[in-house]
């Protein structure tokens, strides 16, 4: 009887290695569709339930009879589920979870990060431009910019705008986005709390 074992041949092995890197080339492309699929649902979702808290603390502040607070709308607060919100006096939109002396022309990084922290029941890491350690640790960045279509009207300044990235899509982006970046860099959304919009921004491509 013939014992010997029969392997596969150099040839067969590398018809398989062939076969298995031509599958692998085709899938590729359809796991990054996924990621990047998934990567939108992640910024759409976060911004659907922003915009939504947005519009519960503008009607909280509609219900206390439109508080104003001090000189330019500044300081009126809110407490939404025993949590401070300060919002501006002229429109109701949150504007800082923890300044009282900022308005929607004034608001800075660190604003934008508590609003976001503040309205949102279990609110995802943020980390704030100029704020200390690794932007790997936290889900969001965040800083405050000149809104892009915005100006000065009926004696008001110009107002200031809250953009909050996704983290996994800036990755290796250096240096970190500013300004009007998020119209062609990584998946964001833009808080205006001039009027309380919110608005997402996809740079999948």
């Amino acid at each position: 009887m013939d014992k010997r074992q029969h392997g596969f041949t150099i040839i067969e092995l590398i018809i398989v290695v062939v076969i298995l890197g031509l599958l692998a080339a085709s899938a590729l492309p359809r796991f990054t569709d996924v990621t990047a699929d998934a990567e939108d649902s992640a910024i759409e979702g976060v911004a659907g339930g922003f915009a939504s808290a947005v519009g519960i603390v503008r009607g909280e502040w509609e219900l206390r009879g439109r508080p104003k607070g001090g000189t330019n709308g500044a300081g009126a607060q809110l407490q939404m589920d025993g949590v401070p919100v300060y919002v501006d006096g002229d429109t109701g939109y949150p504007v800082s979870g923890n300044n009282s002396s900022t308005t929607d022309a004034t608001l800075t990084n660190a604003d934008c990060r508590t609003v976001m922290t503040a309205i949102l029941q279990g609110s995802p890491t943020v980390m704030a431009e100029g704020d200390s350690g690794s932007i790997d640790e936290y889900r969001y960045y965040t800083y405050a910019t000149d809104d892009p279509n915005g100006s000065a009207a009926q004696g008001q300044a110009a107002n200031q705008v809250c953009v909050y990235y996704l983290v996994n899509t800036i990755k290796g982006v250096s240096p970190l986005p500013t300004g009007n970046d998020f119209q062609t860099v990584g998946n964001s959304f833009v808080y205006n709390p001039r009027n309380g919009g919110v608005n997402v921004f996809s740079n999948n491509n």
